[in-house]
């Protein structure tokens, strides 16, 4: 188990009474790992210790105002790859059937391709496979970041630290592409309604279909009401 993969999953939950009562132990995690640079290491200290000082519902309200609510900040991955095409439906369906094959049943009701999830799923894998599977969301994670840093967001160092462990710097063409697109305004509801006016996501039969960096992705992995994280406990070395 890769504590600090298990750690940036939990941090990147959403917000519960156990989540906050554990995060003096995923302060410690992420704060001590060399392959994350120092100062993006205190900087998740300092999250970290802020989400164990403060009122719950105000950080489960900015949580929701930040993910749920803005497609530009979406944890879904392929939100951001297929949007809402039958492209993103054959996707997330090779990719539950990855997490299968891998012996991995993610205990929650969020969609495969939610990142805490998938960040779970890696901690359990080889660091290659792990490597690999950032580099190639590396375009996603870093624009998150920018966006993030640009709300003045302590969110943004969990995914600077995914950077890091990715061992691999985003193509500089495809941020720009998705930061070209204009945030979400999460107050604007009026504006909110047209953006999620969407189709149905259709989970056909088309794996991976028309995207090769995904399709990449679960390559390499074939080849090797929120429910509550579950903290504290899931930390410890296996």
């Amino acid at each position: 188990m890769d504590r600090t993969l298990k750690a940036l999953s939990l941090i990147l939950s959403y917000p519960s009474r156990d989540w906050q009562q554990a995060m003096p132990e995923i302060g410690a995690v992420l704060g001590s790992d060399p392959r994350i640079a120092a100062d993006t290491r205190a900087a998740l200290r300092r999250l970290a210790d802020g989400f164990a000082g403060a009122d719950l519902y105000d950080l489960q309200e900015s949580y929701v105002m930040l993910f749920d609510r803005s497609r530009t900040l979406s944890l879904n991955l392929f939100e951001h790859v297929h949007g809402e095409s039958r492209d993103r439906g054959g996707a997330m369906v090779s990719l539950l059937g990855t997490y299968r094959d891998a012996g991995f049943e993610p205990a929650t009701s969020e969609l495969p391709d939610h990142l805490p999830v998938l960040l779970e799923f890696l901690a359990t894998r080889p660091v290659a496979e792990m490597r690999d599977t950032l580099a190639d969301a590396a375009h996603i994670l870093d624009a998150l970041a920018a966006r993030l840093t640009r709300r003045d967001s302590g969110y943004a160092a969990a995914f600077t630290a995914l950077l890091h462990l990715s061992g691999t710097r985003a193509d500089a063409e495809a941020v720009a592409d998705m930061l070209a697109r204009p945030d979400d305004d999460p107050t604007d509801l009026a504006a909110l309604d047209a953006v999620w006016e969407e189709t149905e996501v259709t989970f056909g039969p088309d794996p991976g279909g028309g995207c090769p960096q995904v399709r990449d992705m679960l390559a390499r992995m074939d080849t090797s009401e929120r429910p509550e994280p579950q903290a504290g406990p899931g930390l410890a070395a296996e």
